[in-house]
């Protein structure tokens, strides 16, 4: 990601200084550390885990009554039940996690896992990643603060603010460096949180403000600045990444000090010399020299090696199923078609031989041979009706049509 290169910084001097603005101070190479968010967000899950307090719920919740099972027998089932009676709390049931009143499934214990170890190094690399954001007023201005009105980035003003200790001198000071505004908004967001968290001593939540930086020890700027609602305060020797990168989000507006902004090199060393605060220390240096990766793909150095767009369009055939396409079915077998059409050929042929078969079964009588057959079938019927003994009863001989 991109960095800061600004050799120089300009100290801002504040109001009652004898000396002006200077622009003597050289930018710390801890500014030109490659920016690692995936670092900084895995860094910072793990230490955020080591804040927490133990919690679980009562080991007695659930279970304090005197409940036994029923047994069987009783046309209920077998939960442990509430002894006695009179009231609606006699026979329900007890202990089970699906009951009123029961234990939670599997209870929450105290010795859950609850802190997180991170390597040193890790968390030094972070804290690097996390520092050079600090100087990208587009990344800055990305997680919110407010800074249109700041002079420059990183901000760095004189080392007279650490001897203030009150709280309106503090806010004169913001106001004269132009960064009141992400205090007031951080002031502005105060809001009682919601849920629970109410009752457990953090009632009251709201956004970041700038992180004041100071190099020494003892200072009393914490005094000052500690009494603004969203304003953190550290010393330049103990940086914390919960602080320079609150959430896992890149970007803390940071105010230094003079003598802070001296001591960095001091405490995270550069390139070359490993750090005089943090053994075997040496900032990690970037993958690349250039992250531009639009420009160096566009240059003419790299455009005149690689191979031209090739502007010509293949389509793929689409691959047909010989199962159940029979333009397929022919690339594969060229005599599939010729076997189709005999085949073809072949059921009209049976088919026809099949229809005049019956129809030659078909054929109509002549008038006299239908007429032969008419007068058999009137003979026969008298015959039945005379060789019956249907004519005994008078409903079967008017069916019959049989005169008595």
């Amino acid at each position: 990601m991109a960095m800061n290169t600004r050799p120089l910084v300009s100290v801002k001097a504040l109001e009652g200084d004898m000396a002006t603005d200077s622009a003597g101070l050289a930018l710390a190479q801890v500014f030109r550390a490659p920016i690692r968010p995936d670092i900084v967000r895995f860094a910072h899950r793990l230490l955020s885990c080591n804040k927490r307090q133990p919690y679980a719920v009562s080991p007695k919740a659930g279970h304090q009554t005197s409940a036994e099972s029923w047994g069987t027998g009783r046309a209920v089932s077998r939960i442990p039940r509430v002894p006695g009676g009179g009231t609606h709390r006699a026979g329900q049931g007890a202990f089970g996690n699906m009951c009123r009143g029961g234990r939670m499934f599997a209870p929450t214990k105290v010795w859950r896992k609850w802190h997180r170890r991170v390597n040193v190094h890790l968390r030094r690399v972070a804290v690097s990643s996390a520092l050079a954001a600090t100087a990208v007023p587009p990344l800055v201005l990305a997680r919110g603060h407010r800074i249109e009105t700041v002079p420059e980035m990183p901000l760095v003003i004189s080392d007279s603010a650490e001897s203030i200790e009150k709280t309106s001198q503090a806010i004169k000071i913001l106001k004269q460096i132009g960064a009141y505004a992400d205090a007031e908004k951080a002031k502005d967001s105060v809001g009682i949180r919601a849920g629970k968290g109410k009752m457990r001593n953090r009632r009251y939540i709201n956004r970041k403000g700038p992180l004041i930086v100071y190099g020494t020890e003892g200072s009393k700027i914490v005094k000052a600045f500690r009494n603004l609602p969203g304003v953190d305060v550290a010393n330049v020797e103990r940086l914390n990444l919960l602080d320079l990168a609150p959430g896992g989000h890149l970007g803390r507006f940071v105010i230094w000090t003079e003598s802070a902004f001296k001591k960095l090199e001091e405490v995270y060393g550069t390139f070359d010399a490993p750090s005089l605060k943090k053994k075997g220390f040496v900032l990690p240096r970037p993958k690349m020299s250039n992250a531009d990766l639009g420009r160096i793909i566009n240059s003419d150095e790299v455009q005149s090696v690689v191979k031209p767009i090739n502007k010509e369009i293949k389509l793929r055939e689409k691959r047909r199923n010989p199962l159940k396409n029979a333009a397929a079915v022919l690339k594969l077998n060229p005599y599939f078609g010729t076997a189709r059409r005999m085949a073809t050929l072949a059921e009209a042929a049976r088919v026809k031989a099949r229809k005049e078969k019956i129809a030659s079964k078909r054929t109509k009588l002549s008038p006299e041979e239908a007429a032969k057959v008419k007068a058999a079938g009137k003979a026969w019927y008298k015959t039945m009706i005379s060789d019956s003994d249907y004519t005994e009863f008078d409903v079967f001989s008017k069916w019959l049509g049989v005169s008595q």
